[in-house]
C-alpha cells in the first residue's frame, strides 16, 4: 500500500505540472497572438555579429577591469555578511535547536514564527532591495552590498536550518544523555556533522552573489552589469561583448576555483536537496587531502583576507547611515495599514497569474535543457574511459573532449549573463509579453541547473552502470535504465528548488517590461508609490509562500 500511494502521488505531481505548463503557455498567448518581431531580427543579427569583434582598446579594457573588481568586491562582501546572518538565523530557525534547547509548545511556536519571518526578506528580490536602498542611501557601494546580504542572508538561513534538521541527531542525543548542556552538545555534537554541507552551500552562495552583483549593476550600483547595460542602451555591441566575456571569465574562474577547493576538501557537491546517498557514494574527489596542499592553505588565507580588502576597495561612505534615518521614517509613514490596505485590488490578480506562468515556463525550459546538457558537461561520460565510451576507446583528444568543452562553455555563458540583459536582447526579435521574460529566465537558469546536474552525474557511483555496460546495454539503455533512475530525484529537487528562485527572478525581467508583478513594482518604485509597492509585495510574498508549499509537496513526492 505505501508503494502504491507513492506512485499515485508521483503521478499526481506529474499531471499537476503538465497542467501548469499548458495553462502557462495559454496565458502567454502562444498560438493566440504574434510572437516573432520580424522587423527586429536585423538588430539581433548585429548583436550576434559583434560576438567575434569585441572592443579591446586599452581605455575600455581598463574600465572593464575596474568594473570586474567592483563586481567581485560586491559579491565577496555580500556573501560574507549573508553567511554570518545565515549561520545565526539557520541555527535559530532549525527545528532540532528548539527541540533540544526549548522543547514543548512554546519552542514550537517560536520556531514557526521565526521561519515565517524569513519569508519576507527572501521573497523580495535583491534588485528590489537595491532600488529601495538606493532611494534611502543614495548612490553608494553600501547599496550593492546590503542588497545582496539581506535576501541572501534569509535564503541562507532557510537552507542552513534545513541542513541542520536533516543531519543525524544520534551524537547530539548521546551527549545530552551523558549530561552535557543542550547548547554545548549542539555546538560540539551537531554542527561539526553539518559543517561540510554548510561550507559547500557557502561556496554555492558565493557563485550566486557574483551573478546578483552583475544584476545590480543594471540599476546603477556599478560593476560589470552597469557597463554592460550602458553598452546595450547605446547599441555598442562590441563593448557589450567585451563585458560579457569579462563576466564569463570571472564566473568561470570562480567556478573552477571553488570546485577544485571543494573536491580537495572532500565536498563533492555544492548542495544536496534530497539527503546523502549510501555511504561512500560519490566520494570520488580527493577527500582526506583537505588542508594538506599549499594551494588549499593559500585559498583559505585568501578567503580570510578577501572581506577586509574588498571592503576597503569599495570605499563605503558610512556617514550615509545618519542621513538615511529621516528618509526611512518618511518611507515608514507611507506603508501604514491605513494606506496599504486600500491598494489591494483584483487588478493585481492577472499580473500575479502572469508571474506564476512566467516562472513555470522558464523553469520547465531550464529543467529540460539542464538534464539534456548535464551528460556532455559531466567529465565521466564521454571522455576516454567514461561510462558511455565503449571498451577500448581512448585517445588524448576527441569528440568527447570537444563536447565537454562546448557544453561547459554554453552553460557558463548562460548563467553568467544577467537575465535582464538577456530579456532586452530577446525583445529585439519578439513582441513584448511574458514569453521574452520566460525565455531569458529559462536560459539563465538552464546554465545553473545544467552545471548542478552535471555535478550530480559526476558523483554517480559507476559500478552498477558499468555492470549494465558489461552485459551489453547500449548507451541509450544506460542513460534511461541506469543513470536517470539513480539521479532523477536529485534532478527534480534542483528543478523545484530553482522554481522558487525563478519566481523571485521574475522581478528582474520586469525591469525591462517583460510583464507580471515585476513590471508593476518597477513602475511603483519609479513613481515613489511605496504604499502601492507594499501591497504588490504582499501579493508577491503570498505567491512565494504558495510556490514554496507546492514545490515542497512535489519534492516530497519525488523522494
Amino acid at each position: 500500500m505505501p508503494f502504491k500511494r507513492s506512485i499515485s502521488r508521483s503521478q499526481g505531481g506529474l499531471l499537476l505540472w503538465i497542467g501548469l505548463v499548458v495553462w502557462s503557455l495559454w496565458l502567454a498567448g502562444l498560438g493566440r497572438s504574434p510572437i516573432i518581431n520580424w522587423a527586429g531580427l536585423p538588430i539581433l543579427g548585429q548583436f550576434w555579429a559583434a560576438m567575434f569583434r569585441p572592443a579591446l582598446d586599452g581605455e575600455f579594457v581598463r574600465v572593464i577591469g575596474d568594473a570586474t573588481l567592483t563586481t567581485l568586491a560586491f559579491a565577496v562582501c555580500g556573501t560574507a555578511l549573508s553567511l554570518v546572518m545565515g549561520l545565526f538565523g539557520g541555527v535559530a530557525c532549525s527545528q532540532v535547536w528548539w527541540q533540544v534547547c526549548w522543547p514543548g509548545t512554546a519552542g514550537q511556536s517560536l520556531w514557526i514564527a521565526l521561519r515565517g519571518t524569513l519569508v519576507i526578506p527572501r521573497a523580495i528580490h535583491e534588485l528590489i532591495w537595491g532600488l529601495l536602498l538606493l532611494n534611502v542611501l543614495g548612490l553608494d557601494p553600501l547599496v550593492g552590498v546590503l542588497a545582496i546580504a539581506i535576501p541572501f542572508g534569509a535564503i541562507t538561513a532557510k537552507v542552513f536550518s534545513e541542513i541542520l534538521d536533516e543531519t543525524p541527531t544520534a551524537p547530539l542525543q548521546s551527549l545530552i544523555n551523558s549530561g552535557v548542556r543542550p547548547g554545548i552538545a549542539f555546538v560540539y555534537g551537531h554542527l561539526p556533522q553539518a559543517l561540510p554541507n554548510l561550507i559547500s552551500y557557502g561556496f554555492y552562495r558565493f557563485e550566486c552573489s557574483l551573478r546578483s552583483a552583475a544584476v545590480l549593476g543594471v540599476i546603477g550600483a556599478g560593476g560589470l552589469g552597469y557597463q554592460i547595460f550602458l553598452s546595450l542602451k547605446s547599441l555598442q555591441y562590441a563593448q557589450l561583448w567585451t563585458g560579457f566575456y569579462a563576466l564569463i571569465l570571472l564566473n568561470g574562474l570562480v567556478d573552477a576555483w571553488s570546485g577544485w577547493l571543494r573536491r580537495r576538501m572532500g565536498f563533492v557537491s555544492r548542495m544536496d536537496l534530497v539527503g546523502r546517498q549510501d555511504e561512500g557514494e560519490g566520494e570520488k574527489g580527493e577527500k582526506g587531502k583537505g588542508g594538506k596542499g599549499w594551494f588549499v592553505r593559500l585559498s583559505w588565507g585568501a578567503i580570510a583576507a578577501a572581506f577586509p580588502l574588498c571592503l576597503a576597495y569599495l570605499d563605503i561612505d558610512w556617514s550615509r547611515w545618519g542621513r538615511a534615518r529621516s528618509l526611512l521614517s518618511e518611507l515608514a509613514a507611507q506603508v501604514t495599514p491605513a494606506q496599504v490596505l486600500p491598494e489591494f485590488s483584483f487588478s493585481l490578480v492577472p499580473m500575479a497569474l502572469q508571474t506564476v506562468a512566467m516562472s513555470v515556463i522558464a523553469i520547465t525550459l531550464a529543467g529540460l535543457g539542464g538534464v539534456a546538457f548535464s551528460f556532455p558537461a559531466a567529465q565521466n561520460f564521454f571522455l576516454p574511459g567514461g561510462i558511455l565510451r565503449s571498451a577500448g576507446e581512448g585517445g588524448r583528444w576527441g569528440m568527447g573532449h570537444l563536447a565537454l568543452l562546448l557544453a561547459r562553455l554554453l552553460l557558463l555563458g548562460a548563467r553568467a549573463i544577467p537575465a535582464p540583459i538577456l530579456a532586452l536582447v530577446i525583445l529585439y526579435g519578439m513582441f513584448p509579453s511574458i514569453l521574452p521574460g520566460a525565455l531569458a529566465l529559462g536560459i539563465h537558469n538552464f546554465g545553473i541547473l545544467g552545471r548542478l546536474m552535471a555535478e550530480v552525474n559526476e558523483n554517480l557511483p559507476d559500478g552498477p552502470v558499468r555492470a549494465l555496460r558489461s552485459l551489453g546495454a547500449s548507451s541509450g539503455g544506460l542513460v534511461f535504465y541506469g543513470i536517470l533512475p539513480a539521479n532523477l530525484a536529485r534532478f527534480l529537487a534542483y528543478i523545484l528548488y530553482r522554481w522558487e528562485v525563478c519566481l523571485r527572478e521574475t522581478v528582474i525581467v520586469g525591469l525591462v517590461g517583460a510583464g507580471g508583478l515585476g513590471r508593476l513594482m518597477m513602475e511603483q518604485l519609479s513613481s515613489f508609490d511605496y504604499s502601492g509597492l507594499a501591497a504588490t509585495l504582499g501579493v508577491f510574498i503570498g505567491l512565494t509562500m504558495g510556490v514554496d508549499c507546492v514545490s515542497g509537496w512535489l519534492r516530497s513526492a519525488v523522494r
